[in-house]
């Protein structure tokens, strides 16, 4: 992708040389002729690079560059001045800039110092990057695992790293799907790039549009300032789209485009950028049957399932649930600051014959749930939920049609609504989060607290990133 400039300076005639120059050279060139005009672009969008007049009418150069580094440290700023002083070089490379440079300039000078501050740049933020991403160890052996089933995905995971091919991850809620894009993105060619990740289900057409794509200034209310899209942001890397059954038809459309072409419109432009991002999808949904019922594209579905891979829930490998069982207490064992607690014996034989709608993320929540509330030594059935121990003591569902009739719609929103207030009430408020536990789509889920007129918290943010 082309490096965005801009250039600080209140001699139009060097504004303009510097644009054409630059632009010439396949760079995106912005102009302002006073330190309020660059304030003004700064606050707007991010740039790779920052040429600053020192000397101008309205303000100094150096506070401007100060004012650039506290908000956009990665940026390089090279300061110019046609007063050259030891000083003010000292004081300039003090407050960070790149370099400093004497005009009149040379132009193949300037040209080379640009090139290797936008090199520096570059590599500088991957490896804040990678030391932020690799502490959180998305490698293999974070994925627990050795049934039969998943030695096989560890098996498959090894040898799809290797390709840049598009991967379709299928399973239930709480299989552990965007742990397996991370391992796949952190053992790819593009482990030196970023993985970030969105739920398409999680968030409105026109946000996710602009999540993925980008916006330009003044494409809709609110959209204050130009923004780059995830597909631009992750460009060389990866990007995860967690349940792109939830797309709409509209929004498949869009994808599909930028897929095949490799091109990108951010909203309310007219100008396209390509990138290489290699796409990891995710659902929990079978897109067959959305096909089927004209839900889901067809096209789109071939596009995306290059490469299959299918995670089992997690009754389906009840010998990985020691291992990952003993996993969570390790993990928040340290975060609460106790010692690792042994399981017993009977705990672990009411674990290992649970059913685990939730999968792997309820079983982290019973672990962390049981080592936050446990006072004893060791984790035993009292620290269980009710239900996985004693199962038959929980109420029979009996349901008697009244001689007069039922109203049955009315009926099952009041059993809905009872279930859905428990669910928030259990999430803290987030529906996303409430949405899981009732095996709904966010979207259904929604719909469904408007109508009943439930209240909870935030949505919960449908974007992440590594």
């Amino acid at each position: 992708m082309k490096s965005r400039l801009l250039v600080v300076d209140d001699e139009e005639s060097i504004r303009e040389f510097l644009r054409l120059l630059f632009e010439e050279e396949g760079y995106l060139v912005t102009v302002a002729g006073s330190v309020n005009a660059a304030r003004e672009l700064i606050a707007e969008r991010n740039f790779d690079l920052v040429l600053c007049d020192i000397l101008m009418p309205d303000g100094n150069g150096l506070d401007l560059l100060q004012e650039i580094k506290e908000k956009q440290a990665q940026t390089a700023v090279i300061m110019m001045t046609a007063y050259t002083s030891t000083q003010s070089a000292i004081e300039a490379m003090k407050r960070g800039a790149y370099h400093y440079i004497s005009k009149p300039f040379e132009v193949e000078e300037l040209k080379v110092v640009v090139s290797k501050a936008l090199e520096s740049t570059g590599l500088r933020a991957e490896n804040v990057y990678l030391r932020r991403e690799l502490k959180q160890k998305y490698q293999f052996d974070n994925i627990i695992g050795r049934s039969p089933k998943m030695q096989e995905i560890f098996s498959l995971i090894e040898r799809v790293a290797k390709t840049h091919s598009t991967v379709l991850i299928r399973g239930e809620s709480g299989t552990g799907k965007e742990l397996i894009a991370r391992a796949i993105h952190f053992a790819s060619p593009r482990a030196s790039h970023r993985i970030l990740s969105i739920n398409c289900g999680a968030l409105p057409e026109t946000l996710l549009e602009s999540e993925l794509f980008g916006h330009e200034k003044g494409a809709f209310t609110g959209a204050v300032g130009e923004k780059k899209g995830l597909f631009q942001e992750a460009h060389l890397g990866t990007l995860f789209l967690d349940e792109i059954g939830e797309m709409t038809p509209a929004m498949q459309v869009k994808l599909l485009r930028a897929l095949q072409e490799r091109k990108v419109r951010k909203v309310g432009g007219n100008r396209e950028e390509s990138v290489d991002v290699r796409i990891i999808a995710a659902t929990n949904q079978d897109l067959a049957e959305r096909i089927e019922s004209g839900d889901f594209r067809e096209d789109l579905y071939y596009r995306i399932n290059v490469i299959p891979i299918h995670l089992p829930p997690l009754r389906e490998r009840r010998q990985d649930i020691p291992l990952l069982a003993q996993h969570f207490v390790e993990k928040y064992s340290q975060q609460l600051g106790l010692p690792p607690k042994p399981i017993s014996a009977e705990a672990l034989r009411h674990l290992e014959s649970y059913d685990w709608p939730g999968n792997v993320r309820e079983l982290e929540n019973v672990v962390e749930r049981a080592l936050a509330l446990g006072t004893s030594e060791s984790l035993t059935t009292r620290d269980l939920p009710l239900h996985m121990v004693a199962p038959d003591q929980r109420p029979a569902a009996t349901v008697t049609l009244p001689e007069e009739g039922i109203d049955l719609e009315q009926h099952l929103d009041e059993i809905r609504g009872q279930l859905m207030a428990q669910a928030l009430e259990r999430a803290g408020g987030v529906q996303t989060q409430a949405a899981q536990m009732l095996s709904m789509t966010f979207r259904s889920f929604r719909y469904y607290a408007k109508k009943l007129g439930l209240t909870g918290g935030g949505e919960a943010d449908g974007r992440g990133e590594a």
